[in-house]
C-alpha cells in the first residue's frame, strides 16, 4: 500500500498521483485528507505557501464531488488570477481520470462571456477570484446556493488584499450546510473574524506553529548605509551566479526604478507591479517561469501568487511594513522540500525589526557581511571555470577547430587557460577593483541614524531648518 493509498484516496487520484511523479504525501496533506474524507467538517488549515496546500484541498474535494451532476457543488475562492490559474490547472491534472468532470476558472482580465459559457456548460467546482465571482453572481451568471464546499485558499492574502467585504457578500450565497475548509499561511484577527463568523467549530490543523516560517529558509540580513541599498544588491547577486530571485520594493516606483537599473547594468530582471496591464503582467511572468528573467523585482500585492518551486533566493530590498508580509515574502522560497534563502537589506536604523520578525517567524536570522569586490571576482572565476568543465561538447564545433587551432597556434595550455577565464574575469574586476566596503560596522548598529551620505570622523555636520 502506498502512503496515498493510506490516506484513503480511490483508484482515479492514485492513477493521477502516480502520473504526476508524487511520493509520499506532504505534512499538510497527510493531516488534511484523512480528515476530510472521513468527516463532513469545517477545517482551518495553517500552512505555509509552498507545502502542498491545493493538492491537501484538492485531492479530498474531487473525491467527494458527484461527477454525474451537472449542478456547481465545491467554490474555491483564491487573491489572485496567477493563483486561480495555478489552482484550476493542479486540479485538472490531478482529476484527469474521473469522468464528467468540469473545473472551471472565474477571474478578472478576461472575457466574462467566455467564462459564463463555460459554466452553463457546467461547472461541477469553480475556481475564481473574490472581485469576478460577485461580479458574475451579481449578473446571475453562478448560482452557488446548492454548493456542498467552499474553500478559500491563501485567507490571509485574500483578506490583506482587501477582500474581506466580497468573500463575506458571496458567503452569503451559499447554503448553510455547506463544509468550509480554510487554508492560510498566518492567522491574524482578520482569518479569525472569517472563522468565526462562517465556519461551525472547524477543526484546526498547524504545519509548524502559527505564523512561522518554512524550515527550509534560510534568513540572512546585511547591514548598508542607506545609499548603498543598490550597489548591495548588485553584489548579493554577482555572489550568487546561479541566482533566480524575486527582490520585493515597498512601492511601484522603486519597483520599476530598481528594475530598471538591473537591465540597463546588464541582469536578466523585470518589474511586476500594479501598473502594468494583465497582459504585461502575464508576459513578465511568463518570462519568469522560463528563467528568461532572472531576477523579478515585484511588489507585495503584485507577487501575490507566484508559485514557482525553484526560486533560490528572495532578496527583501526594503522591509515590509507588516511581519505577516515577511513571511510570505520569504514562502516564495525553499518550495516543495527545497531549500531556500531569504535576504534583507537593512540600515542599521532598521535592525531592531530583525528581533521582532525573528520572534514571529520563530528562527533566527544570520548577520553577514556583503561580499568585497574580491571575494565576488573569486566566486565568479571559480563559477566560470566549473561551468567550462560541465559544459557539454557540442559535436558541431569540431568543423571549426582546424580555423580555431589556426588562430590560437602558439598559445600554450597555462596560456590559453588564462585568456578564456580572463575575458569572463576581467569584466569583473575591472568593475569592482576599487569599490569600497560596503558594510557598517556591527557596533555602531541601531546607534546611529542612517543618512542618504557619509562623513568623516573629524568632520561636523550642521543642520539648516530653512523657513
Amino acid at each position: 500500500m502506498t502512503k496515498f493509498e493510506a490516506l484513503g484516496l480511490d483508484k482515479a487520484l492514485l492513477n493521477a498521483i502516480t502520473d504526476l511523479g508524487f511520493d509520499t504525501p506532504s505534512e499538510v496533506q497527510e493531516k488534511s485528507i484523512p480528515l476530510l474524507l472521513s468527516d463532513e467538517i469545517d477545517l482551518v488549515a495553517l500552512a505555509q505557501t509552498g507545502t502542498g496546500k491545493t493538492a491537501a484541498f484538492g485531492f479530498p474535494l474531487i473525491q467527494k464531488i458527484d461527477s454525474a451532476s451537472r449542478t456547481t457543488q465545491g467554490l474555491i475562492l483564491s487573491p489572485t488570477r496567477e493563483l486561480c490559474l495555478q489552482i484550476t490547472n493542479e486540479m485538472q491534472l490531478y482529476s484527469k481520470y474521473v469522468k464528467g468532470l468540469n473545473i472551471v476558472a472565474v477571474y478578472g482580465g478576461a472575457s466574462i462571456t467566455d467564462q459564463a459559457r463555460q459554466i452553463k456548460r457546467g461547472a461541477q467546482i469553480i475556481v475564481a477570484t473574490p472581485g469576478r465571482m460577485k461580479d458574475m453572481i451579481g449578473r446571475g451568471i453562478i448560482d452557488i446556493s446548492k454548493i456542498d464546499y467552499c474553500i478559500l485558499d491563501e485567507a490571509d492574502e485574500m483578506l490583506n488584499m482587501g477582500f474581506y467585504e466580497d468573500i463575506k457578500d458571496i458567503l452569503s450565497n451559499t447554503p448553510e450546510s455547506k463544509s468550509t475548509w480554510l487554508f492560510s499561511a498566518t492567522m491574524p484577527k482578520e482569518v479569525s473574524t472569517i472563522a468565526k463568523k462562517f465556519m461551525k467549530n472547524p477543526t484546526e490543523i498547524t504545519v509548524g506553529s502559527k505564523n512561522s516560517g518554512v524550515d527550509t529558509v534560510q534568513h540572512e540580513y546585511y547591514t548598508v548605509g542607506g545609499r548603498d541599498r543598490y550597489p548591495a544588491l548588485k553584489r548579493l547577486a554577482d555572489a550568487n551566479p546561479g541566482i533566480f530571485s524575486v527582490v520585493f520594493c515597498r512601492t511601484k516606483r522603486d519597483t520599476q526604478k530598481v528594475a530598471e537599473k538591473l537591465i540597463e547594468d546588464g541582469y536578466n530582471a523585470g518589474a511586476l507591479h500594479g501598473d502594468l496591464s494583465q497582459n504585461q503582467r502575464d508576459l513578465v511572468m511568463n518570462a519568469f517561469r522560463k528563467k528568461q528573467i532572472q531576477m523579478l523585482v515585484a511588489t507585495d500585492v503584485a507577487a501575490r501568487g507566484i508559485d514557482v518551486d525553484d526560486i533560490t533566493h528572495v532578496i527583501n530590498y526594503q522591509l515590509p511594513d507588516e511581519i505577516e508580509t515577511y513571511t510570505h515574502r520569504s514562502g516564495r522560497t525553499g518550495r516543495a522540500g527545497k531549500s531556500g534563502i531569504s535576504m534583507v537589506i537593512i540600515t542599521r536604523s532598521e535592525s531592531r525589526k530583525i528581533g521582532a520578525i525573528e520572534r514571529k517567524i520563530q528562527q533566527k536570522f544570520i548577520s553577514k557581511k556583503i561580499p568585497t569586490g574580491i571575494e565576488i571576482c573569486e566566486i565568479q572565476l571559480y563559477h566560470l571555470a566549473n561551468k567550462i568543465r560541465n559544459t557539454k561538447i557540442n559535436k558541431e564545433v569540431s568543423n571549426y577547430l582546424p580555423a580555431i587551432n589556426d588562430v590560437l597556434e602558439g598559445l600554450d595550455r597555462d596560456e590559453l587557460i588564462q585568456k578564456i577565464v580572463s575575458v569572463e574575469f576581467t569584466r569583473f574586476f575591472n568593475y569592482y577593483n576599487r569599490t569600497k566596503d560596503l558594510n557598517t560596522s556591527e557596533g555602531e548598529r541601531g546607534s546611529k541614524r542612517d543618512n542618504d551620505f557619509q562623513t568623516d570622523s573629524d568632520s561636523v555636520r550642521y543642520f539648516i531648518n530653512i523657513g
